[in-house]
């Protein structure tokens, strides 16, 4: 299945939290989307693997991705390493994405940094011939993106781009929310360990940025990112 966007997360819901309302915007534009995370945030304080799992499939519903796999990497022993790059390398060329979104370059969980450089690296290397891979008994031809944009995660940074996603920010919302054990759901979970992005206060902080982001492009709502190269445009008069 070949696809316009393959986003890449270091664990089930980094992509929901960061970029999940660009994917379903490019996803109403008629692309096809994926996601592909690395763990299945096996060190998680709260829920299990298993409902990690679930979450992650409803939350793929709701966004209507036609593709979500796991690489079944070790939550925080992952490493940008030969091993761990050739299996992001057998999905970039299995999905032969034009654009790869990848976790933000650096930040507070130390994943999300490793996970950044580990795609990059991948990406590039997808591309050399003499790398050979395979998939299914199949051999797998080099492919590499045209762009990898990194989404901007706890931590903030001054992004290179924004998308408006306005129109998508309850969907955004509710997508997040279909991770019940991960944050906010009232009294429901008040017996589990409190994290960083447990509280009621983390969805105001999500509001907050993605109000800030969107300030700066006259929209209400954006989400932002990093770019690795110049952007190249046709028309000036697509810039917003």
């Amino acid at each position: 299945m070949k696809l316009d966007i393959l986003a890449f997360a270091a664990h089930p819901d980094d992509v929901e939290l960061a970029c999940s309302g660009t994917l379903m915007r490019q996803k109403d534009l008629g692309q096809r989307i994926g996601v592909v995370d690395l763990t299945r945030g096996q060190l998680g304080t709260r829920g299990t693997v298993e409902t990690r799992e679930q979450e992650a499939k409803e939350a793929s519903r709701l966004m209507h991705l036609d593709v979500r796999e796991n690489l079944g990497m070790e939550d925080g022993f992952f490493q940008n390493d030969p091993a761990h790059q050739l299996k992001v390398i057998e999905a970039i060329r299995a999905y032969r994405p034009k654009v790869v979104l990848c976790n933000a370059v650096s930040d507070r969980h130390i994943d999300h940094g490793k996970a950044s450089a580990l795609v990059s690296d991948a990406c590039f290397l997808s591309g050399l011939r003499k790398i050979e891979t395979s998939r299914d008994g199949k051999s797998q031809e080099a492919w590499r993106p045209k762009a990898v944009y990194h989404y901007i995660q706890d931590r903030f940074i001054q992004p290179d781009l924004v998308v408006d996603i306005t129109a998508y920010f309850d969907r955004k919302m509710e997508v997040i929310q279909a991770y019940k054990t991960q944050f906010y759901q009232g009294d429901k979970m008040d017996k589990m360990p409190e994290t960083p992005i447990s509280s009621k206060d983390f969805f105001d902080f999500l509001e907050a940025r993605c109000r800030e982001f969107g300030r700066p492009i006259g929209a209400t709502y954006g989400e932002g990112f990093t770019v690795e190269r110049v952007p190249g445009v046709d028309d000036l008069l697509q810039l917003s």
